[in-house]
C-alpha cells in the first residue's frame, strides 16, 4: 500500500504531465507545494522565518564587528575588506537588475572607471595627489554621471538587445584602458601614459579621513563596514517608498508600469545612476587598500561572480545580495584549501539530497542506496583486474581516510576521472527531464559519481574544482530553487 508520501509524489508528477494552455500551475502543484512544505527541513525554515528581519540584520552586523575585534590576521581582514567590496558591488547591481530589471553587462566597468579615477588622482601618474574627502565624492559623481550616460539606450532597449549595448561598453572601458599607455594628443608631440597599460598603476595613495590614516586592511575593514550599514538602511527605506515600488513595477511590465504614469525612463536613469556610484565608490576603496591597479580585475570573471551572488541569494532581496555575496566572496577562499573543500564538497552533497528528497526515511534509503552502489562499482573494477591506487596517496584527509575502506580509487585517476565526470553530467541532465520515480533510482548513482569524481579527480585541481563547485551550486539551485535562497517565488498560468 502507497504511504501517503508516495502518493502525494505521485500526484506531484501526475501534475508536472497534466499542465497545459489554461491550466493553473499554483492549483496544479498543489500536492508538489505540500512536499516541499512537510518534513525537518521545512519546520527548520518554517521556525526560522519567524525571526524578525531587525534580529537578523543585528546577528549579521554583531559577527561582522566580533571578526576584526577578534583577530588581527592580515589574511582574515584582506578576505573580510574582499567581503565588503563584493557588498557593495552586489547592492549597485541588485538595484539595477533585481530592483529595476535591467540587464546591465557592463557593470564592472563602472567598478574599474572608479578605481582607476582614484589612482589617477592619488598618484605619481599624473602627478596629482587629492585629498580623499575631495576625490572620492567627485569620483562618485563622475562615475554616476557616466552611469547616465550608459543608461540612455535604456529609453528604448530592453532585455537582450540591453545587454549587448552595456555588454560592449564593458568591453570598450577594458581595450582603452590597456591602450592608454601611449597616447599622443593633436597639440603634443610626445606621448603620454595615462592609464599604464597591462602594468596598471602602482604606488596609490591611502585614504585619510577625519586626520586618520588609514595603514592597513582593518582600517578599510571598519571603512566598509560603516558604509554598508548606512546603505543597508537607506535602501530599505527606498524599497518601501514609491521609487522602489516604481521599479518593481518596472521590472514586472513596463507597459503596464507606463500605462500607470509612472515615469519609466526618469527611473531607469535613476537605477543605472545608483548603481555605478555604489560601484564607482566600491573602486575607490579597492584601489586604495590595493596600493595598485589593474585591468585584469574588472573583466567578465569579476561580472560573472556578482551576477551569481545576485541570483544566488534572489535577485531583488537585499539580505538575498548579502547571502549572494558572502558565499561568492569566501566559498573560492574555502575551497584553496584541499581538507576544507573536501569538508564543503560533503556537506553540499548532503544538503542537495536532504533538498531532493524531503524526509528522513528518504534520505536514510538513499545514502544506503550510495552505499550499495559503491559495493557494486568496487566489484566490477575488481572483476576487471582495474589496478587500484594505494590508499596513502589518496585518503589524506579526514574523510578521505574513512572513504578509503569502501571507495576504489583506480590507478589512471586522470582516464576514470575524465569518463566519471562525462557520465555524471549526461545523468545530471537526463535527471532534470526524468520521471520522480526514475529521480528516486537514479540518485543514489549519480550522488556516487560525484564523490568519485571528486576523490579520483577533482581534489587534485583546487583551481578547476572551485568553478565546477560554484557553477554545480547555481545549476542545482536554478533546478530546485529558480528564485534564489531569499528570493520571492513569482506564479505563473500557462
Amino acid at each position: 500500500m502507497d504511504t501517503p508520501q508516495t502518493s502525494a509524489e505521485d500526484s506531484a508528477g501526475r501534475a508536472e504531465v497534466v499542465l497545459g494552455i489554461g491550466t493553473d500551475e499554483w492549483v496544479a502543484r498543489h500536492n508538489e507545494r505540500l512536499i516541499v512544505d512537510s518534513g525537518p527541513l521545512a519546520r527548520l525554515k518554517d521556525t526560522a522565518s519567524k525571526i524578525p528581519n531587525l534580529v537578523r540584520w543585528l546577528l549579521v552586523l554583531l559577527i561582522a564587528v566580533a571578526v576584526p575585534l577578534g583577530t588581527s590576521n592580515p589574511y582574515i581582514m584582506r578576505v573580510g575588506v574582499n567581503l565588503g567590496l563584493f557588498i557593495l558591488l552586489s547592492y549597485g547591481l541588485n538595484i539595477v537588475v533585481g530592483y529595476a530589471g535591467l540587464l546591465d553587462l557592463g557593470y564592472a566597468a563602472f567598478y574599474g572607471f572608479g578605481a582607476y579615477a582614484y589612482a589617477l588622482v592619488s598618484s605619481d601618474q599624473l602627478g596629482h595627489h587629492w585629498k580623499t574627502y575631495i576625490s572620492v565624492p567627485i569620483i562618485v559623481v563622475a562615475t554616476a554621471l557616466l552611469g547616465f550616460l550608459v543608461s540612455l539606450p535604456s529609453r528604448r532597449l530592453m532585455g537582450d538587445y540591453l545587454a549587448i549595448v552595456t555588454l560592449f561598453f564593458g568591453q570598450v572601458f577594458v581595450q582603452v584602458v590597456l591602450s592608454s599607455d601611449s597616447i599622443t594628443f593633436p597639440w603634443a608631440t610626445d606621448s603620454i601614459d595615462i592609464t599604464g597599460g597591462s602594468n596598471g598603476i602602482p604606488a596609490l595613495d591611502p585614504f585619510v579621513l577625519f586626520g586618520h590614516k588609514f595603514l592597513n586592511a582593518k582600517d578599510y575593514y571598519w571603512l566598509l563596514l560603516a558604509i554598508i550599514v548606512i546603505l543597508t538602511l537607506t535602501i530599505t527605506r527606498i524599497n518601501r517608498t514609491r521609487i522602489g515600488r516604481a521599479w518593481r513595477t518596472i521590472r514586472e511590465d513596463s507597459l503596464a508600469a507606463q500605462a500607470m504614469g509612472i515615469s519609466i525612463n526618469r527611473l531607469k536613469f535613476m537605477a543605472f545612476i545608483v548603481g555605478a556610484a555604489l560601484a564607482g565608490l566600491a573602486g575607490t576603496i579597492l584601489s586604495a587598500v590595493q596600493g595598485a591597479v589593474f585591468v585584469n580585475g574588472f573583466d567578465l570573471p569579476l561580472l560573472t561572480l556578482v551576477y551569481a551572488a545576485i541570483i544566488l541569494g534572489g535577485s531583488g532581496s537585499l539580505p538575498g545580495a548579502v547571502m549572494g555575496a558572502i558565499v561568492m566572496s569566501l566559498l573560492p577562499e574555502f575551497l584553496r584549501v584541499p581538507s576544507y573543500s573536501e569538508i564543503l564538497f560533503f556537506v553540499v552533497l548532503i544538503l542537495v539530497i536532504g533538498a531532493m528528497r524531503r524526509s528522513i526515511k528518504s534520505f536514510a534509503i538513499t545514502l544506503l542506496g550510495i552505499f550499495v552502489t559503491g559495493i557494486i562499482v568496487r566489484g566490477i573494477f575488481l572483476s576487471l583486474s582495474v589496478k587500484s591506487l594505494p590508499r596513502d596517496e589518496w585518503a589524506t584527509g579526514v574523510i578521505g581516510r574513512f572513504l578509503s575502506h569502501w571507495l576504489f580509487v583506480p590507478n589512471n585517476r586522470l582516464l576514470w576521472g575524465n569518463a566519471s565526470f562525462v557520465l555524471l553530467i549526461a545523468l545530471i541532465a537526463y535527471l532534470t527531464q526524468a520521471s520522480p520515480t526514475i529521480k528516486r533510482i537514479l540518485l543514489p548513482v549519480a550522488a556516487f559519481l560525484g564523490i568519485f569524481l571528486w576523490e579520483v579527480r577533482l581534489i587534485q585541481q583546487p583551481s578547476t574544482t572551485r568553478q565546477l563547485i560554484i557553477g554545480t551550486m547555481l545549476i542545482v539551485l536554478m533546478v530546485t530553487k529558480p528564485q534564489g535562497f531569499l528570493g520571492k517565488a513569482r506564479v505563473e498560468v500557462l
